[in-house]
């Protein structure tokens, strides 16, 4: 089965979805669009085969012609774009955050169950790269035995003149908050921020941070989130265990030797280091939802509980403090599957 696919949000991310579709995994085709910029809008549209611009994401949800619905536009409109396309049935792939409050991501879970099946899967994309995988592979199948303590480092060489000290958490770290839960396979019960000595690259923002995160069987993670750190785009995670441990490998592809030195190339951003991971991201997402099966990637679920142990850690960056974390209970549409 063919799977017609329409995007709102046509901007950077939105484009990179739009190139993986159309004419992608599971015979998918972009066969609309929608932007709150008209003109990107019907630019993109030019650039595809069958694909045309429609007025609103609304519209676009309510479209005939739209199987399914993939959702990158600014995050404050997620919220009303996920409830439409749950309220029409239709399964949606949104980017994070799923929402951007709580309250907004507990009405998606709602609107969910009551419909009674998974259509939404969140953009959490670490779940998917290669090199993730293979390290959940080793934690899972005992290779350290029980794991004991995290180390991750999330770094940008530098961010966009509009982000702020809280997006830090909100817009960075929430990765690392869903790739930690899929990783030890438990929740977050407590989170701590600690500031270190600033920056001079940072402007305005508090950069770096180290984050706390305590999981419910007792393992300890500290996350490092240094947004202007000049080098290149660097995603580090190791494992100590009882017996050993395991991280993540280096991503460059070559390691060059010359003039008394070793160096390896780092990525330069986002793009580069995660290509492969968006590209089976989507596949899996679109096969799946062409063979009409619930999508089994991160859940709507995955999304409110990663904006909740975001709102503790932004307690804790402005206060400095301890912040506890408890869950409303899990309904049963979530209990886990085999997911990846």
């Amino acid at each position: 089965m063919a799977l017609d696919v329409g995007v709102i949000g046509v901007g950077m991310i939105g484009q990179e979805h739009i190139r993986r579709l159309d004419g992608g995994p599971g015979g998918s085709r972009v066969v609309a669009v929608a932007d709150a910029d008209a003109e990107r809008a019907a630019a993109v549209a030019g650039q595809l085969p069958v694909a045309k611009a429609l007025p609103t994401g609304e519209e676009l949800i309510a479209s005939d012609a739209v199987d399914a619905v993939v959702v990158t536009s600014w995050g404050p409109t997620h919220e009303p774009y996920v409830l439409a396309a749950v309220a029409a049935g239709k399964p949606v792939f949104c980017e994070k955050p799923l929402a951007t409050t709580q309250e907004s991501c507990r009405r998606i879970v709602e609107a969910e169950v009551a419909a009674g099946r998974r259509l939404v899967q969140v953009g959490f994309n670490r779940r998917y790269d290669p090199a993730h995988r293979a390290l959940k592979q080793a934690v899972d199948g005992g290779a350290i035995g029980a794991p004991l303590l995290v180390h991750c480092a999330h770094r940008n060489a530098s961010v966009p003149p509009h982000y702020t000290r809280e997006m830090s958490i909100a817009d960075t770290a929430i990765h690392e908050i869903d790739e930690l839960r899929w990783l030890v396979g438990q929740e977050i019960v407590a989170a701590q921020v600690f500031t270190a000595r600033k920056s001079s690259r940072g402007g305005q923002l508090q950069d770096p941070l180290l984050v706390l995160l305590e999981m419910a069987d007792g393992v300890l993670v500290d996350v490092e989130v240094s947004v202007n750190i000049h080098y290149g785009y660097e995603i580090r995670c190791e494992v100590s265990g009882e017996t050993g441990t395991v991280e993540l490998a280096e991503p460059a592809p070559v390691t060059i030797r010359r003039e008394g030195t070793v160096a390896g190339l780092v990525p330069a951003d986002w793009r580069e280091r995660f290509a492969l991971s968006y590209d089976i991201e989507l596949r899996e997402w679109a096969d799946t939802v062409a063979a009409a099966r619930p999508p089994q990637g991160p859940s709507a679920w995955d999304g409110y509980v990663a904006q909740i142990v975001s709102d503790a850690a932004l307690r804790s960056l402005s206060d400095g403090a301890r912040v506890a974390i408890e869950l409303p209970p899990r309904p049963d549409l979530y209990t886990p599957t085999a997911t990846p």
